[in-house]
């Protein structure tokens, strides 16, 4: 359980590294968003890599990933509707079903 939680708050600081820049910085220099997003990132990678080493062995290294792309899925979509403010789209439901296909195939 430590591992999902963990993943879950790196990728909460993902999504901002890669995406709030697009909103927060648009007018400003794009090497500005590079070094803010680094510095976010960075918090990000204080946690993401913890919860991998711990994760590891516990899942093998293809659950690990799916997780990862599973929770990413569940952070992006209330962002992007949330704070970007884009149109929530049935196009994210499938790209669920998708990856609850492959949470099936890879744990079974």
């Amino acid at each position: 359980m430590r591992t999902v939680v963990l993943l879950i708050i790196s990728n909460i600081f993902m999504t901002f590294a890669w995406y709030a820049h697009l909103r927060n910085l648009r007018t400003r220099h794009w090497l500005i968003a590079v070094l803010v997003s680094w510095g976010i990132a960075f918090f990000e990678y204080l946690v993401q890599v913890p919860a991998n080493r711990i994760g590891y062995g516990r899942f093998t290294l293809a659950q690990l990933k799916i997780v990862q792309e599973v929770i990413t899925l569940s952070i992006f979509v209330p962002f992007a509707v949330l704070y970007m403010g884009t149109p929530l789209k049935l196009d994210y439901l499938w790209a669920g079903v998708c990856l609850a296909g492959a949470v099936f195939f890879i744990f079974r």
